[in-house]
This record gives structure tokens, sequence and C-alpha cells, in this order.
């Protein structure tokens, strides 16, 4: 997938999109015993075993709802990306109110909420020896359009589509969020 309007040094210069994939979380991890670039990013239209926190699963069945991860370098002390999950709830938050006018909660430190259901998570993960942070691989999931939850998450879950009944350009929202938090992520690791 072409991500237009990409104003990036490299956070999402190199994309991987799947129509279906087990997990983008997944994937990175397996990319990163390969050969993978700086800002790699892995998108998918339907995960079949999505990651959560807390080694949940992230449920994305239907397409056109926002499931990607990605990699960054870092190589920075520990200290530097304290706090980088509520920084990125933060910039989604505020993206998709400005393009939407939808104002949704968070739920510290990484779901995202509307009326005490949950619409997106967070999951960030790290590579660390010693005090030092080698490499992150955050995965970011939105449900903009969903409309069924299975029995375990029917009552928390909700999709922007169901709560607003707007439609959400994904490819958008992945592109504005790499505009806007690779200029943070470098603040944070000092390159």
């Amino acid at each position: 997938m072409k991500l237009k309007n990409l104003k990036t040094k490299f956070l999402g210069k190199n994309n991987l999109y799947y129509e279906k994939i087990d997990s983008t979380q997944s994937e990175i991890w397996r990319l990163t015993k390969k050969n993978i670039a700086n800002g790699t990013l892995v998108m998918a239209g339907i995960q079949t075993n999505g990651l959560g926190t807390h080694g949940r699963k992230w449920y994305t069945d239907m397409e056109n709802n926002i499931a990607f991860s990605f990699y960054i370098e870092a190589n920075c002390n520990i200290k530097k990306i304290e706090g980088i999950t509520i920084e990125i709830a933060e910039t989604l938050v505020d993206i998709i109110k400005e393009k939407y006018n939808i104002k949704l909660e968070i739920k510290f430190p990484n779901d995202l909420i509307f009326n005490n259901k949950k619409i997106g998570g967070i999951l960030t993960e790290s590579k660390i020896i010693g005090e030092e942070v080698r490499f992150l691989i955050i995965g970011i999931g939105i449900n903009t359009c969903q409309k069924e939850f299975n029995n375990e998450i029917k009552d928390i879950a909700s999709s922007i589509k169901e709560e607003f009944n707007v439609e959400i350009d994904a490819e958008d929202i992945i592109t504005e969020f790499c505009n806007c938090f690779e200029e943070k992520i470098l603040k944070r690791i000092g390159k």
C-alpha cells in the first residue's frame, strides 16, 4: 500500500500490506530475525490472531479497521521512552478529533475508549539490553467499522462506525499518525 501524503524521513517509508495475516505485531518480530529497515510499517486488512496487551487477543475480522505495527530503532536509555504509549494514544486521539470531530478518551495507558467501550488499543514491546532500548515494536488497532464482537468482548468493545456512524479512512489516519509521531519519537531518542 502506498501511503499518499507521507512526509516522514523514515517512519512508514518501507511498508507492507497484507489483506490477511495472523498479526502485524508478530510479523514485525519475524522481520527482526532478518533484515528490517528502521521505520518499517506492517498493515493488515484482517488479522486472524492479533495481539493485545497482557497476552489478550485483538480482534480484527473485518476489512477497513485499522491494524498496523511499526519498528523503531531506538538505541537509547530506557528513560527516554517512558510514557511513549500514552503519547501515542494522545496523538491518535488528537488526529481523530481533528479529522472527524470525534472525541475519544484514553484509559491509561493504552486504550482508546468511548462511552466506557474500547474502540482501540496500543501494544508497545521492546528489546532491552541492560538500560538500553535497542528497538521498539508498536502495534495499533482501532475498530473503525467492526459491527460484531465475540461474546468475550461484546459488552466492552465498540467501533467508530457503531458509535458515530462515521466512515474512517484508515490509510489517511495511518499516514497522519506517521507524520505526527516521527517528530515526537526523534525528539525522545535524540536522532
